[in-house]
């Protein structure tokens, strides 16, 4: 009986994620549809280059909120942002996220809620290919897609194993609504 259960299991399985894979490109055609222009500005912190880039971006879109994703302290992000006469109101600052996955699981929710469908997704160059693959799955899964702009850099990409390992987290994220960061390694 127990072979039997994990032959089915396995099957369950497959058919879930085919299923849940088949759903997303629903999801982002629809949001194209409805939002064919970003209505906000999503930036993955890592470093003081993706705040000054962010501002300086930010001026060509006064009407777009713009949300930082565990970037540098607000001592140290604001000035930048208020150098750029980037008024204070259309700044959000989160600290929740641990890593890039939760970059994306921990504001899915607020974009949801404000009926936002399309984002500038700013990150350096080299991690662009892993937030992207991110991106695709969980703010997709949710009816939301993005532009990508990315910040050049000299670094090295990012291996297809990271790409990976964290699809796989958003897929579980998806499925489960847990990120599976506990699992993450380095």
């Amino acid at each position: 009986m127990l072979p039997r259960f994990k032959k089915y299991g396995i099957f369950f399985l497959t058919g879930l994620i085919i299923f849940l894979l088949s759903i997303i490109p629903l999801r982002v055609f629809i949001a194209s549809y409805q939002a064919p222009h970003p209505q906000a500005i999503l930036t993955l912190g890592g470093g003081m280059e993706r705040e000054r880039f962010t501002a300086e971006f930010a001026k060509s879109y006064p009407n777009l909120d713009i949300w930082v994703s565990t970037g540098i302290p607000p001592d140290q992000a604001l000035p930048m942002f208020q150098a750029a006469d980037i008024p204070s109101q259309r700044i959000h600052l989160d600290y929740r996220a641990v890593d890039t996955v939760t970059n994306f699981t921990s504001l899915v929710s607020e974009f949801k809620q404000r009926q936002i469908h399309h984002l500038f997704l700013i990150t350096a160059d080299f991690h662009m290919p892993r937030a992207k693959a991110i991106a695709t799955f969980v703010l997709g899964s949710q009816g939301i897609i993005f532009t990508s702009i990315s910040i050049p850099t000299n670094q090295p990409k990012e291996t297809l194993l990271h790409i990976l390992r964290d699809s796989a987290r958003s897929l579980l994220w998806i499925v489960t609504g847990r990120t599976g960061a506990s699992f993450k390694t380095v």
